[in-house]
């Protein structure tokens, strides 16, 4: 959990800067900014689906120390990039280790857990990524307005990834001879049972992938917001948080639908709510109204956004995994994480394109008609498509 805390710390502590970043210091256009970014997401797209193989097949640890190893590495590369094309060849294979480490660390957690702890611990393990989440932006963006060095933030990101390496180094995980599969087929690597549940959660990491990475360049330009976004991804991870305390009680019940379709409608107030700030601080209200409903929108979004994705998330994995037969659990697994990560790259790549030829507000318009197809979708046609294919 404490490994898992500082991989995701160090990922998250650089998302919200590295578009100002590569705008201050190189120049880069908008959509130039969306193209380098999406090479992280899509390489690691790309390897994930091979990982949870290659745990299977090799020595779980030696696997998560190499993963761990080569994705601390690339942080010095950050710091050693002098030009545009050289930080964007580092940044975009610096998305595989990241691919294979997410993999390989949750694995490894479930192997060193007992198992009549086992679902209680991978809750407290996935609250990590959240802690992550609400602490590591707001980290990051005090020492950007504070100091306006980025080698400062690649530096912690080094540090801190290191310092997971470490932690990691000393798990002690249980011997378990590796069977090799004797097969190699695309269901071992997709669900394919499970391909809508996929195309829905690619709608809702679409969503989040544009808000991650363009928020705090969206909110200096359109609501002159310059030290509010590390408190946004504080409430939004606040929100992820009691949803799981929250919706534990529904999982539990077996009410999946009902926590995904809330979950989806939650999301979609606040994604709609979030682009309405700047329409409202451009209308004819009074000035004194702007000023008091523009900063409760603001936030208030990233509370609904939280809640609305800590309900739906874990009922999305459910749901997949249901629909698994119980050998097929890791490829579900795979299969929802792979789905988001397509969403997100998909999300960084062309809200920076929409963002260069119509701006932000546009781009942000798009995370609301996205979200609203997705939800529109599971409710017309997933929903169903789930209650006919689970497993009995």
């Amino acid at each position: 959990m404490t490994a898992n805390f500082s991989l995701f710390f160090a990922f998250y502590v650089l998302t919200p800067l590295l578009p100002l970043y590569l705008s201050e210091t190189f120049g880069a256009t908008k959509d130039v900014i969306g193209l380098v970014l999406s090479g992280y997401t899509i390489t690691a797209l790309i390897l994930r689906p091979f990982s949870g193989y290659i745990v299977d097949t090799f020595p779980r640890k030696q696997v998560l120390m190499i993963c761990f190893t080569a994705f601390a590495i690339f942080f010095a590369g950050y710091l050693a990039a002098s030009t545009l094309l050289l930080f964007t060849i580092i940044r975009t294979i610096h998305g595989g280790p990241f691919g294979a480490l997410t993999v390989a660390n949750s694995t490894v957690a479930i192997d060193v857990l007992p198992s009549s702890r086992r679902n209680e611990g991978i809750g407290y393990y996935g609250l990590s990524n959240n802690l992550a989440m609400a602490i590591a932006p707001t980290i990051g963006i005090f020492i950007y307005h504070q100091t306006h060095n980025f080698e400062l933030l690649f530096w912690l990101s080094l540090i801190v990834a290191v310092g997971g390496l470490i932690v990691d180094a000393s798990v002690k995980v249980p011997k378990a001879k590796s069977q090799k599969p004797k097969t190699v087929s695309l269901d071992r690597f997709f669900l394919l049972r499970g391909w809508l549940l996929g195309v829905n959660m690619v709608a809702f990491g679409f969503c989040f992938g544009v808000l991650s990475n363009y928020l705090a360049i969206y909110g200096k330009e359109a609501m002159g917001i310059t030290g509010g976004t590390g408190t946004y991804f504080l409430l939004c991870s606040v929100g992820l948080i009691l949803s799981r305390l929250q919706g534990g009680k529904a999982l539990r019940e077996g009410r999946l639908i009902f926590n995904a379709g809330s979950g989806m409608v939650i999301s979609l107030v606040g994604y709609t709510l979030f682009i309405l700030m700047p329409t409202l601080a451009n209308s004819q209200l009074s000035i004194v109204n702007c000023q008091f409903l523009i900063p409760i929108g603001y936030y208030g979004s990233a509370l609904l956004i939280g809640l609305g994705n800590g309900h739906m998330w874990p009922a999305f994995q459910n749901m997949m995994i249901n629909m698994a037969s119980h050998s097929e659990r890791g490829t579900a697994n795979s299969t929802i994480l792979v789905s988001w990560d397509i969403g997100m790259g998909m999300g960084i790549l062309l809200g920076g394109v929409v963002a260069e030829h119509f701006g932000y507000s546009a781009a942000f318009w798009t995370v609301s008609l996205v979200n609203a197809v997705g939800v529109s979708l599971f409710f017309l046609r997933t929903r169903q498509f789930f209650l006919d294919r689970r497993q009995r």
